[in-house]
């Protein structure tokens, strides 16, 4: 490629680079750092909610107790949903009020004694700082739009990825010239470059999997079984749990334990739409599904593990789920270092701007004692 055509080239590339950096930087540091934390959820969450986590004994209860001292702070209009049992920590119970309109229903959570079903703590599942972490990533805190605003913001990334590596590329010289620890004047621009350069695959990584978490209808494409709709997927959290079973609880509980392939973890009520207590028990390769027919108690076998979904995936390589420490490690750079390349890119550009501006200004007064002369 002939060297003119590579300089149009680069200088069209920063330009792009340039301005996906500036106009962006607002959202593109919240939902970076908040996607750094993110990584370490679970870390945080026992760490700023130690009631929930503390290890207190294996559960001593039937499941109806739990249930039983859950509504009894529940209000008349909330059902609880599920039943989470994990070894010896706290059993959360969760319940939902209808939605209001075509809104989400409005969830709670009731950690309770695994020993003897005393309410330890009760909140909105909107609420605690991690589901705030979660929401501003995942969201913006914009309701409706804004997912799709921070899809486009990650395809503005992976855009702004590629961009960058060919302005890293040194124009003159080998590659070698490329990683000197001063390729320019000032310490912002060398951090941009050096950091840049070494996060650029991860970045680009995490900002497509971003968007494809945030478009799923989109990619859903490339999945064996197609993806549900958004109106799908509202619908599916519109149906209600039955308030008078026909089958309870523990008889549920006790049928579905022929088929336990490991420790209790989770019970999903039966619903208006769907009337089956759904019994989940630990399993490798993932938890097995009991299902319990309400209306005669029948149980149906859990089915063969099925293989990971690529949007499974995807989420999988963005958040770090079960990836190790190596990984995670990568991702929380991934997300404190784009925060740090929008700052010094700031800097750059500002810095850049005022010796420019000064000139225009000095042109332009020149140009107008000209004109009065």
């Amino acid at each position: 490629m002939a060297k003119t055509t590579r300089k149009k080239l680069r200088a069209a590339w920063l330009q792009v680079h340039k301005w996906i950096g500036l106009s962006l930087a607002i959202l593109i540091i919240p939902i970076s750092l908040t996607g750094a934390a993110l990584v370490w959820h679970d870390w945080l969450d026992a760490n700023l909610e130690p009631q929930r986590h503390q290890a207190l004994g294996p559960p001593a209860l039937a499941p109806s107790a739990y249930a039983a001292a859950a509504r009894a702070v529940l209000t008349p209009d909330e059902r609880i949903t599920t039943l989470r049992f994990d070894g010896d920590k706290a059993v959360q119970a969760t319940a939902a009020k209808p939605a209001r309109g075509e809104g989400r229903p409005e969830r709670t959570h009731v950690w309770l004694d695994p020993r003897n079903a005393r309410v330890i703590e009760k909140a909105p599942a909107s609420g605690g700082a991690v589901q705030i972490l979660h929401v501003l990533h995942g969201s913006l805190m914009v309701p409706g739009s804004g997912r799709t605003i921070v899809g486009w913001v990650g395809i503005a990334m992976l855009v702004s990825s590629i961009s960058g590596m060919w302005l890293w590329w040194p124009l003159n010289g080998s590659f070698r010239n490329g990683f000197r620890l001063k390729r320019r004047n000032t310490l912002n621009a060398n951090l941009h470059y050096h950091c840049g350069f070494w996060i650029i695959v991860p970045l680009a990584m995490l900002s497509f999997t971003g968007a494809w978490i945030s478009f799923p209808n989109v990619f859903g494409m490339f999945e064996a079984r197609p993806a549900p709709s958004q109106a799908d997927r509202a619908a599916g959290l519109r149906p209600r749990p039955l308030t008078n079973t026909r089958t309870s609880i523990d008889t549920a509980v006790s049928t579905a334990g022929a088929f336990a392939t490991g420790p209790l973890t989770a019970i999903a009520w039966p619903t208006d739409s769907k009337p089956e207590w759904k019994i989940s028990y630990e399993r490798m390769g993932g938890p097995a599904d009991v299902t319990v027919a309400d209306e005669t108690g029948a149980a149906e076998p859990p089915k063969p593990p099925q293989p990971e979904t690529l949007a499974r995936t995807m989420r999988r390589w963005h958040d770090g789920t079960g990836m190790g420490p190596v990984w995670q490690t990568v991702i929380f750079l991934g997300g404190i270092i784009p925060a740090l390349l929008s700052v010094t890119g700031i800097i750059i550009w500002w810095r850049a701007r005022s010796p420019r501006q000064k000139a225009k200004d000095q042109l332009r007064l020149a140009r107008l004692n000209g004109a009065r002369g």
